[in-house]
């Protein structure tokens, strides 16, 4: 499996390449529109050919690349069940394996941060946690129908039930950090340990974060899979 982690410096993304280079084939997780010429170059540069581009969630800091990928490669987009984004190719519901040569993707819900996340677990040893668990943090929970309460359930019953030594891959990250596990998040990550269900839903409520700068413009962009003048 060839999977490489990519970053946008203007929002702050990751996002991922994974492909089964026996046979060519690619998926991209949460494209950044203004990255879309890097992660094209890159992809001839490999010799692969984009199968899928696949989002975490209907992301409010940035515009999506699905968009313009699809118009340059014929690539599917896909989405977590529930979005509403309906240009999408297909919408993942959780359990669901996404298939590329010998590689699985499958998907896990992740709700909290928005009321449609999944979070993705490649192989079964590395898990794509999008906005729903950082590398010691999490997403917020104060617009697109966040909840808290949900995200906690999520993270905790859903995430932290993984192995271990699962590594941990964020779509964000604002510290200089790239990789953890679930071992690591499990005992340092400061929004959860020592807190209970209760105690995090009030930290969460009092965080007063101002809106992402691009948030008026990426949501509806991204719900028009990044087209941003459909979305005008």
């Amino acid at each position: 499996m060839l999977f490489r982690q990519l970053f946008d410096q203007d929002s702050w993304t990751y996002t991922y390449l994974i492909a089964d280079a026996s046979i060519g084939k690619a998926v991209l997780v949460d494209p950044v529109i203004g990255q879309v010429d890097r992660d094209y170059k890159l992809l001839n540069e490999l010799g692969l050919t984009l199968t899928y581009c696949l989002e975490t969630h209907v992301h409010a800091d940035h515009i999506t690349g699905t968009g313009k990928l699809r118009e340059l490669t014929g690539c599917e987009g896909i989405v977590p069940e529930n979005a509403e984004v309906s240009c999408a190719s297909h919408h993942i519901s959780p359990g669901e394996v996404l298939k590329v040569g010998e590689i699985e993707i499958q998907a896990i819900a992740t709700l909290g941060h928005t009321d449609s996340h999944m979070a993705y677990l490649v192989n079964g040893d590395r898990v794509l946690t999008g906005d729903a668990l950082f590398i010691r943090g999490c997403g917020r929970t104060d617009f697109q129908s966040g909840d808290a309460g949900t995200l906690y359930d999520s993270v905790t019953q859903n995430l932290f039930t993984l192995p271990d030594e699962t590594w941990v891959y964020p779509a964000h990250d604002y510290r200089g950090h790239s990789i953890s596990t679930i071992a690591e998040e499990k005992q340092w990550n400061p929004r959860f340990v020592g807190r209970t269900r209760d105690q995090f839903i009030d930290f969460m409520d009092g965080l007063n974060l101002p809106d992402p700068k691009k948030m008026m413009e990426a949501v509806p962009a991204n719900q028009q899979c990044g087209n941003v003048l459909a979305a005008a």
